[in-house]
């Protein structure tokens, strides 16, 4: 089935190296992405991401490499390392978070949060946003949750930051428990320039610390 073996092992540690910059842990990497080619981004609000570009095409190479090192079974195999190269590092950070991880570095955030603003007066905004975490370790985790804005917003419009405005927020998850959060807030918004007066945003941005800790989900 190998054919030439040097390839194939390229293509192995060109694999690996893709993987190790872009691994999902402890931040969010795609974050600010606005274009994304597999799990990098090569494009976000400032222009192109060069590293993003890079491993997108050390990632095709390796494709190649595998494809010149097989002699046959060539799509079935790349079509299975491609499965395994985008749902292997969500499996491997499972992993470690429910054996090895404590503290924030266990927690978990499905990025399906939520929040909506509607304008209660000139000054005044009232900010509902309600999210999902999971703790994986044995030990509850006590945190302080901050929100962060919207990639697709504006220059200079505050969105969902706006949230900080009566934050940050002191939040528990029990040990290996996954937690609702429901956050309800009127927000004073008098001093804020560039702040919306009503909207909503799927797939919120978080940031979370403990003590000199912080993680980006």
């Amino acid at each position: 089935m190998i054919k030439h073996k040097p390839a194939v092992i390229g293509s192995a540690i060109l694999l690996v190296i893709c993987m190790y910059l872009y691994f999902p842990y402890p931040d969010n990497q795609l974050i600010d992405a606005t274009a994304t080619f597999m799990s990098f981004p090569v494009r976000n609000q400032n222009g192109l991401v060069m590293l993003g570009i890079l491993e997108s095409i050390l990632f095709i190479l390796a494709m190649l490499f595998l494809v010149i090192g097989l002699g046959k079974y060539q799509f079935r195999t790349i079509l299975i390392v491609i499965l395994l190269y985008t749902f292997l590092p969500r499996y491997l950070l499972m992993v470690y978070q429910d054996t090895f991880a404590s503290g924030i570095s266990a927690i978990s955030y499905d990025g399906n949060g939520r929040c909506e603003f509607e304008d209660v007066s000139e000054a005044l905004l009232e900010g509902t946003c309600s999210l999902m975490l999971q703790n994986h370790s044995k030990e509850p985790v006590s945190f302080e949750l901050e929100f962060l804005d919207s990639n697709h917003l504006e220059e200079g419009v505050r969105m969902e930051s706006l949230m900080n405005v009566a934050g940050p927020y002191r939040i528990t998850v029990d040990a290996k428990q996954s937690t609702l959060i429901d956050l309800k807030e009127i927000l004073d918004v008098s001093t804020i320039s560039g702040h919306i007066f009503n909207g909503s945003s799927n797939g919120v941005h978080i940031r979370l610390t403990e003590g000199d800790k912080s993680r980006i989900l």
